[in-house]
């Protein structure tokens, strides 16, 4: 697959490094978002296991996928955040150097690697039906 690059008038650097900027943030902002969702799966877990010993019982031993789906989800977040970063600066450089071009294959890996969390927690629910265990 070739790539084209866009020429960058220097009039327009301005512009375009702000833009990049935005585009960073709303990066990040997707990572904490997902770290977020991986940690209140995660936590949900402990807090069963919690008023299951708070009632009573021994420790739960069951907790399903909650946790591995959790642990992928932080995971996932955590790996956003430096492909971000990688992506802000090769973009920049580009800027500097008067042409910018898309990066097809860092969307593709993305958009894979939540494609395939999102079919796992799909496949289980449909599987558990509506129990979040």
């Amino acid at each position: 697959m070739e790539k084209t690059a866009a020429s960058v008038p220097r009039e327009h650097h301005a512009t375009e490094f702000l833009a990049n900027e935005r585009t960073f943030l709303a990066w990040i902002r997707t990572s904490i978002a997902v770290v977020s969702l991986g940690f209140v799966a995660r936590f949900s877990v402990w807090l069963r296991q919690l008023a299951f010993q708070l009632h009573g019982g021994a420790q739960a031993g069951h907790t399903g996928v909650s946790l591995p789906f959790g642990l992928a989800m932080m995971a996932l977040g955590a790996i956003l955040a430096p492909l971000a970063a990688w992506r802000y600066h090769a973009v920049n450089k580009k800027i500097e150097e008067g042409e910018v071009t898309a990066d097809r294959g860092l969307i593709v890996l993305v958009t894979l690697m939540v494609a395939m969390l999102a079919i796992g927690m799909i496949v289980y629910l449909s599987v558990m039906g509506t129990s979040f265990e």
